[in-house]
């Protein structure tokens, strides 16, 4: 893989904006991208991913990111599957009890938020703002192309609800991404999102919770202390399963004074976390390549996806994996970046009869292995 140039330097803590970080670990040459592609792997590009801690607080984050139009070169997540689908009927339904006046959804990514909301209220007007959509648009449904910054401007006539599903733990400066909101609403506006119970993810060792896109540990206690200190007073939240926490926060005319905001110091804390986070994961992958060489059946990876990245990193031999599995059709048929090996759909299994199957799917290991065993192939064996 190439290397990079022109990283965003993040130096500073993304909560105090001071220069306070202690180094935890640095994965080297880590790819920049999380999808697949259909790119010579020559043009792959790497970089090193730096985690830091910032000893005020103990947010743990990136000090290097990459530029946004390489880390998101093209949609990737098509959010497919039983969990996905459950959540989208539960946030839409949180949508639309909590709106008022017109909505301005920030990266939209797939559509299916927009289209599940104007669904259930047929009189809405509705805009988006997502840089990569895969989906056209309608009367109802404007769509701007690009990213949501301080220089963009939207029609902002009628708007009074901003909305975000999984976008605020992207965000690199979200102090700047929340002002930028704050600005454009009108008082008594409202912001309604959705964001992954990282702190959950993380504790339980899942590897989608920090990476190149999820550049710091976003927990509800930072959310809380973010809307406070940006101007607005949350009204509800809600914890939707161990997968999102939901929020209805509402704009009020006068900023709060940040030092009356109390945010005590989580670094003890948070710094275990991470040590274990790469602890599980050395001890894992050793056991793991261990599997792999006794064995002479067919070994398959799931998810072509930062779960599949991460385990590389941590030095999972990738020579007897025949191929990665993927439920997304964005993935299918193509290669995992970073990587040399090719995604297939689960189907493939159909005709293995003794397949080794890697799952580190997070959350969604339970729905991929009964998918696999009840309409796959039930001989399939699972490496956890």
């Amino acid at each position: 893989m190439k290397q990079i140039t022109g990283l965003v330097d993040r130096s500073y803590g993304v909560i105090t904006k001071e220069r306070n970080l202690e180094l935890l670990h640095i994965f080297k040459n880590f790819p920049v991208f999380f999808g697949c592609t259909n790119q010579p792997a020559e043009h792959d590009y790497a970089t090193d991913m730096i985690w830091e801690i910032e000893t005020a607080t103990g947010l743990i984050q990136l000090s290097k990111l990459v530029p946004l139009e390489i880390l998101y070169m093209e949609q990737h997540v098509d959010a497919v599957g039983k969990t996905w689908n459950e959540y989208y009927e539960a946030f839409t339904d949180f949508i639309v009890k909590n709106k008022k006046g017109s909505i301005l959804e920030i990266g939209g990514g797939s559509g299916k938020l927009a289209k599940n909301v104007l669904a259930k209220d047929i009189s809405l007007e509705y805009t988006m703002m997502e840089p990569n959509p895969t989906f056209e648009e309608t009367e109802r449904l404007k769509v701007i192309r690009e990213f949501f910054t301080k220089d963009t401007v939207v029609e902002t006539k009628g708007i009074q609800t901003v909305v975000f599903s999984q976008v605020l733990e992207h965000a690199y400066d979200p102090d700047a991404f929340l002002d930028n909101i704050y600005g454009f609403l009108p008082v008594d506006g409202r912001l309604v999102f959705a964001y992954p119970n990282l702190e959950n993810w993380f504790a339980n060792k899942y590897t989608n919770a920090i990476n190149f896109e999820h550049t710091f540990l976003l927990t509800d206690y930072f959310v809380d202390f973010l809307l406070k200190k940006i101007g607005f007073v949350i009204t509800e939240k809600t914890a939707y399963k161990n997968h999102s926490h939901f929020y209805v926060a509402v704009k009020i005319d006068s900023k709060n004074d940040n030092a009356a905001i109390e945010l005590p110091n989580r670094y003890v804390h948070y710094k275990n976390m991470f040590g274990e986070f790469i602890q599980y994961h050395t001890t894992l992958v050793a056991e793991l390549n261990q599997r792999i060489n006794e064995t002479d059946s067919n070994i398959y990876l799931f998810g072509a996806h930062i779960f599949s990245q991460f385990l590389f990193a941590f030095g999972l031999n990738d020579k007897k994996i025949r191929y990665i599995l993927d439920n997304s059709p964005l993935k299918q048929e193509k290669r995992l970046y970073g990587s040399s090996l090719m995604v297939k759909a689960p189907s493939f299994l159909s005709t293995d009869p003794n397949p080794k199957v890697i799952l580190k799917a997070g959350i969604y290991n339970e729905e991929i292995k009964k998918d696999i065993l009840q309409n796959i192939n039930p001989s399939t064996e699972f490496w956890e």
